[in-house]
């Protein structure tokens, strides 16, 4: 039987499959090349063990990254990207802007969750440290997922009826915004692990999780934080991706200007007025540079 189907968990060239009923089942790929991603729309047909994904259908969008070796894709048919940070460990901002700068290329929504507000001189810190991100657009919210207390209502909020992608790195608590959101996500990745034969759930998996009886909210956990390459990303779109040097990009005296040395540049003039950040103006120039060297 042919039916419509959503890509809810991948690995290999397995794929858990959730119909229209709720059931999740495991899918091979028709053919021999893997294209399939966590919140693909798929059409698929049942066999005697198992199903088989026909046809993938049109994305309304697809969150990667990529560095000079190969791609790697998380994620198709978001609504928004949360990325968790929290006030201990301390996190790296370039990675912050790296998952920015990617889902600004994709034209995803985004926003920043800072954990741990309990410890209040770390998360004085870690809020000063974020203090510009509001000004561009990207919404910051606390949160405390300590103890066994309620995820805060203005979070849940941010997350109803929206497909969300989460990602952050290891101790900022994702895995336990999860649980708390999702009181059986313990048993269901058990239960897509064993199908997948993967023997134990890793963080090598990509999961979707729904976080309502209506199936209208979800989250996508996924790894792949701490190394976010940007190779797909040409140099000269990054200050169009950075909505804070993008404010001023194009009134530089030079067309082209990268922002790094030339007389007359706009940019620069605004960091060293402390308008543009200098910290995420460092970031800029290490990611040019960076993405300059990988295309020779």
């Amino acid at each position: 039987m042919i039916q419509d189907g959503l890509v809810t968990a991948t690995h290999g060239r397995h794929a858990v499959v959730e119909s229209s009923d709720g059931l999740r089942r495991l899918c091979h790929f028709r053919g021999k090349k893997n294209e399939v991603v966590v919140g693909d729309h798929v059409v698929w047909r049942t066999t005697e063990d198992a199903g088989i994904i026909e046809e993938v259908k049109a994305r309304r969008n697809l969150f990667y990254r990529s560095d000079e070796l190969r791609t790697k894709s998380f994620a198709a048919n978001i609504d928004q990207i949360v990325v968790l940070v929290a006030s201990d460990p301390d996190f790296s901002e370039e990675q912050v802007v790296r998952a920015l700068i990617s889902a600004n290329s994709q034209n995803i929504p985004a926003f920043i969750a800072l954990n741990k507000a309990d410890l209040t001189d770390l998360f004085v810190r870690a809020k000063e440290k974020l203090k510009h991100y509001p000004s561009m657009g990207y919404e910051l919210l606390p949160l405390t997922l300590n103890g066994e207390g309620a995820v805060s209502q203005e979070f849940t909020d941010r997350l109803t009826n929206k497909i969300s992608f989460i990602m952050g790195p290891s101790g900022a608590g994702k895995s336990t915004l999860i649980n708390r959101l999702v009181p059986n996500a313990q048993a269901l990745t058990g239960e897509i692990s064993r199908a997948l034969q993967s023997g134990k759930h890793t963080t090598t998996a990509t999961t979707l999780y729904w976080t309502d009886s209506h199936r209208t909210s979800a989250l996508i956990d996924s790894p792949g934080f701490q190394e976010f390459g940007l190779n797909h990303i040409e140099p000269s779109q990054l200050a169009h991706l950075m909505p804070d040097l993008k404010a001023f990009n194009t009134g530089c005296k030079f067309y082209n200007c990268t922002h790094l040395h030339e007389p007359g540049c706009v940019v620069r003039a605004q960091v060293d007025s402390g308008i543009i950040s200098a910290s995420r103006y460092k970031i800029y120039g290490q990611l040019f540079n960076q993405l300059s060297a990988s295309r020779y």
